[in-house]
């Protein structure tokens, strides 16, 4: 599978003054999409909560002026792909993949890894980085109460 981004997208600056605040949904809604053809036609079609909340995500940061990109979960990344959802560079990404941190696949000369692995890599990325940060502050706390 080559690596391909399905579809980018975001909201001009008029466009995000006309669109409207969508309401958090809460459990039990019903969510429906009302689509009106160029020819007058009306369909509606019901969404399942899952595709709800997506769409409730998609809006909220659409407005706040953030682009996106929809990917698959099989979607197979570059390395400079996979840089910056880590927000690493992308030799620290070929070395992750070298020591067996993210797992990968050669086409041709070329290595790519799902985008399901890059995420679960970032998770674990992020608990360290909290880990982290609260370390930071329980250090700062000490100096600060001890004057260690």
């Amino acid at each position: 599978m080559a690596s391909h981004v399905v579809k980018f997208a975001g909201l001009s600056d008029l466009d995000r003054k006309t669109v409207a605040t969508l309401p958090k949904l809460s459990a039990g809604d019903r969510v429906e999409l009302h689509v009106r053809r160029r020819d007058g036609s009306d369909q509606t079609l019901a969404l399942p909560p899952a595709a709800a909340v997506a769409i409730e995500t998609l809006i909220d940061r659409l407005s706040s002026g953030e682009s996106f990109a929809l990917l698959t979960e099989d979607q197979e990344l570059s390395p400079t792909e996979v840089s910056e959802i880590l927000g690493i560079s992308r030799p620290l990404v070929v070395l992750r993949m070298d020591r067996g941190d993210l797992p990968f696949r050669f086409v041709g000369k070329h290595r790519r890894a799902l985008l399901k692995d890059v995420l679960a890599l970032k998770a674990k990325l992020d608990v360290r980085q909290t880990a982290l940060e609260a370390l930071a502050n329980d250090t700062e706390d000490l100096i600060g109460s001890h004057g260690l």
